[in-house]
């Protein structure tokens, strides 16, 4: 049976526990990764913070995190709510849940990183169930510090 309860506590603990490799095997390889400020999303303004529209650029991404770009050394701990669940088809679901990101520096000062929504499409792919789409809307296009991790 499909679990979409598991998928987003294994999509929370892998990048809490920077294991954001593993956490790229969750996408479908067409998939699209989008985070979108709610102003942008209400007024349907098509400007995103980071868009990725396929696996391998999610891939890039975190290459680019492990090897090239300078950021912020933390750790993340994401608090996903309750997901509101409603079928597309037999094999396709659309998936939303409130979430809250905290970071934690090295010297030990945790802050509220980003609170927003989540949006899934999510597919069952050869009876396994993966991401196909997701747009995370930061309920402000602010952040204290780089966003250098994914939401």
């Amino acid at each position: 049976m499909i679990n979409i309860n598991n998928l987003l506590a294994e999509y929370g603990l892998l990048l809490d526990e920077d294991r954001l490799e593993e956490w790229v095997d969750l996408f479908t390889e067409d998939a699209q990764y989008k985070v979108v400020t709610r102003e942008n999303k209400k007024l349907n303004l098509p400007l995103a913070v980071i868009w990725c529209d396929n696996k391998n650029m999610l891939r890039d991404r975190i290459h680019s995190y492990r090897h090239v770009n300078e950021h912020n050394l933390h750790w993340d701990r994401h608090i996903i709510g309750h997901p509101r669940i409603q079928p597309i088809n037999a094999t396709e679901w659309q998936v939303q849940a409130s979430y809250s990101l905290f970071q934690t520096t090295l010297e030990g000062r945790s802050i509220l990183f980003s609170v927003g929504a989540y949006d899934f499409q999510m597919i069952q792919e050869n009876g396994v169930l993966k991401i196909n789409f997701l747009e995370v809307i930061s309920d402000t296009g602010s952040f204290e510090t780089l966003l250098a991790t994914p939401i």
